[in-house]
């Protein structure tokens, strides 16, 4: 990895992250005209030859940054460094800042803005161009799928920073105005409505298209069935996000979404949305984080719900501890335990992603969403007594049990019916001072006769666990149910503005919105459930 030293001592940072410690590029100030044209293709010649859908790939690589050319800096701070340990997945032996670092709640600015960045210079912003060509006019089903990308895109930046400039991005050079997270999620739900009425407008006419759509479609092929069934299904992930802030919303959504006459919701594993690496220059970044660099570990919370669970999954997942001070096993390493006394090398032999058997590899495709995230969320609707589920609330956890253990080629049909098995206490093999008792005493089995509260919580921790290893979302839904309940940080170095127990809820602003669109993003902060730009302070959609 190529590092430079912008700490005294041992400790480093990814260059990408000196750099926005710097300043970023005016990011929702015309948008496009900041992204460089990568395809080394005349515009003219675009158009002519389709070519200009390379924008589209580029920005469905960009949904969870790819970062070409073997070097994974943006994925790292767009997401590796922030949703994935805030979700519980992972945690980093790497004591970055001297182990003062958002994994320890000090908010780290440079690495902040990543997320926002990526989303309007290498989503929006190839959107843009895609939109001035021929394609939205003669190809409205392939401007559907740019619309859908878009929505899965910024349902994501919002679900980080909450306000955001969207429905005027793009449209000024200076103070561009933000939305508030409710205006956001409203405006995306439109835009899921656009697009899903022109997919089976294409699907019901039986037209073809004049071009290789799949040579641009890192997702489904140019399969325009699946792009609706996944729209659909996003749709109802967002309705449910949104329950506790606007219940009536969330239903009308949900309803909609799994109203059969728009064309159905993802069903089976062969529906899953993931992208696939498109070739040379090009990998999976998590693996590549985990096994080129060893920068980021497993989390305790994780290790200790597999290894309490016999999870089948568990050999799947993670492997075993490869440190020589202690015997092979699965163990985690605690949020905010690698402090400035810390050499990476203490806790880098901890459990990591199993990369080591093969399970994820460098062109393992990126898994944004899975058939068993589905039955979850309709698991949660019939909770709610919503239209359309399609099942009962038991029926279909089950369901989603059983689909993620297929997925992994691990079925076991005793795994549902396991009602003694609790998740594990943790144990640091090296500082007791890290031990801590189990989180929770759910166990898998569905027991109608259960609180309501019990019923969400078995929903949410065996969907927590069969997102694996989208750590985006199921941060997402840490946030917004409170479940599954993960172990607290150790060390938390926020300064009192994010609250050891609730954990981290947004990430702040990047200070390049300060900088360049100050009275926008001030503006903004006014927008936020409290007004204070710190990450403490919760979304519009969460509740707890």
């Amino acid at each position: 990895m190529k590092r430079i030293n912008i700490f005294s001592g041992k400790y480093r940072l990814p260059a990408i992250a000196a750099g926005l410690l710097l300043a970023m590029s005016a990011c929702t100030k015309n948008f496009e005209l900041y992204n460089t044209d990568n395809t080394g293709i005349p515009n003219g010649m675009l158009e002519a030859d389709f070519y200009n859908l390379s924008y589209l790939k580029t920005a469905t690589m960009a949904i969870y940054n790819f970062s070409g050319g073997g070097d994974p800096n943006s994925f790292q701070l767009q997401q590796n460094l922030n949703a994935d340990c805030f979700s519980g997945y992972m945690a980093s032996a790497n004591p970055f800042n001297g182990g003062r670092n958002n994994l320890s709640y000090f908010m780290m600015t440079g690495w902040n803005g990543e997320a926002f960045k990526v989303g309007y210079l290498s989503v929006m912003g190839q959107l843009a161009k895609l939109r001035q060509s021929n394609i939205p006019k003669d190809f409205p089903a392939v401007w559907a799928v740019a619309q859908i990308v878009q929505v899965t895109a910024m349902s994501r930046v919002t679900d980080i920073y909450g306000p955001i400039p969207y429905s005027k991005a793009g449209t000024s050079k200076t103070n561009i105005d933000y939305d508030s997270q409710q205006e956001v999620y409203t405006r995306l739900f439109k835009e899921l409505d656009t697009a899903g009425n022109t997919l089976r407008d294409f699907i019901a006419s039986g037209k073809t298209l004049p071009f290789k759509f799949g040579d641009f479609d890192l997702v489904y092929n140019a399969d325009f069935t699946k792009w609706l069934q996944f729209s659909n299904s996003l749709r109802l992930r967002l309705a449910m996000h949104v329950i506790k802030a606007d219940p009536a919303l969330a239903k009308t959504e949900a309803e909609k979404a799994l109203d059969p006459a728009k064309g159905g919701v993802i069903t089976t594993n062969n529906g899953n949305m993931t992208v696939r690496i498109p070739g040379a220059g090009y990998t999976n970044p998590l693996v590549f984080v985990a096994k080129n660099w060893n920068d980021i570990q497993i989390n305790a919370s994780l290790q200790c719900y597999l290894t309490g669970y016999k999870d089948p999954r568990l050999a799947k997942y993670i492997s075993k501890s490869t440190d020589t001070k202690f015997p092979a096993q699965y163990v985690g390493i605690r949020l905010g335990s690698i402090t400035g006394n810390n050499a990476k090398d203490d806790y880098v032999g901890y459990s990591a992603l199993n990369y080591q058997d093969d399970i994820f590899t460098l062109n393992t495709p990126v898994q944004l969403m899975t058939a068993a995230e589905v039955y979850f969320l309709r698991a949660e609707a019939a909770l709610n007594n919503f239209a359309n589920a399609g099942g009962t609330v038991q029926s279909l956890y089950e369901k989603g049990i059983n689909t993620s253990l297929e997925q992994w080629h691990v079925a076991d049909a005793n795994y549902v019916n396991n009602s003694v098995n609790t998740p594990d206490k943790y144990v640091d093999p090296k500082n007791a001072q890290n031990n801590i008792d189990t989180p929770t005493h759910i166990t898998v089995k569905w027991v109608e006769s259960a609180t309501p509260a019990q019923k969400q919580e078995r929903i949410s921790t065996q969907k927590w666990l069969a997102m694996f290893p989208e750590g985006q979302e199921a941060w997402t839904e840490f946030r917004r149910t409170g479940y599954p309940k993960l172990f607290p940080v150790v060390n938390n170095n926020s300064g009192g503005t994010i609250s050891t127990t609730l954990q981290v809820r947004r990430l702040p602003f990047p200070q390049n919105e300060y900088n360049t669109n100050n009275a926008a993003v001030t503006k903004a902060v006014g927008l936020l459930s409290k007004p204070e730009d710190n990450g403490g302070t919760p979304l519009w959609w969460d509740k707890r």
